[in-house]
């Protein structure tokens, strides 16, 4: 199996854990990652959604939604894909941090800037002291989408340059990360403070493509939280 990725933006936070799982990096394994630093992981019911929970304890269920935000410590918000984007948000001073799932519904619904406007008004960040990380997902040249869901994404004000055509008829290629990217810039937060890294999901063997595999259950997991004091 190979190593946990890390941002090096993210890395340079005292007390904060993070990481996006390889291919093999099963919730055992991750359980079992938590339970040796002292954490409690937060996982969530993930429906394509642009709904945010703000955490303040482990729930005992998987709440439905997208998006985790805490200022606690010692939770590791958890967020599994196999294509779609996940993305990690940390504010070092004042020891908030969130978890967001971006599907193209999710992206389509705005849920980063959703996160970073709630993490402001509840929380009190700027977004320009957050850091953030994209993690692996599907790249730009490999994610195909049809008619329907550029014109959803148009309808909704994103810019049409994220959208290639592929030169069949009715196909286009999608920047999910670039349109997630767009909304941390909307949100305020400095290009310079966003962290990617360079993994198609797709491309890569040793990362889970739902597209590529076909299977339904497997996913990459992907957490953040700060250390327990």
């Amino acid at each position: 199996m190979e190593a946990l990725r890390e941002s090096f933006l993210l890395s340079g936070i005292p007390g904060l854990v993070h990481g996006f799982g390889p291919r093999g990096f099963t919730e055992d394994d991750l359980r079992a990652f938590a339970d040796a630093r002292g954490f409690r992981p937060v996982l969530l019911d993930q429906i394509h959604s642009d709904i945010v929970h703000i955490v303040e304890a482990a729930p005992s269920d998987r709440p439905p939604g997208d998006a985790l935000i805490t200022e606690k410590t010692g939770l590791l918000l958890v967020i599994k894909t196999a294509d779609c984007l996940p993305l990690l948000l940390a504010d070092g001073d004042r020891r908030v941090v969130a978890a967001v799932h971006a599907g193209w519904r999710g992206t389509r619904g705005r849920i980063v800037e959703r996160a970073v406007r709630i993490m402001t008004d509840r929380f009190g960040v700027p977004p320009s002291d957050l850091c953030a990380a994209m993690g692996p997902c599907i790249g730009p040249s490999c994610y195909e989408v049809g008619e329907d869901v550029r014109c959803e994404f148009l309808e909704s004000g994103f810019p049409s340059d994220l959208f290639v055509p592929t030169g069949r008829p009715g196909k286009f290629t999608f920047d999910l990360p670039g349109a997630n990217a767009l909304q941390l810039r909307i949100a305020g937060v400095p290009s310079e403070q966003v962290d990617f890294i360079s993994a198609c999901t797709h491309c890569e063997p040793g990362l889970y493509s739902f597209r590529r595999d076909r299977n339904t259950s497997d996913r990459l997991f992907s957490f953040i939280g700060f250390v327990p004091i």
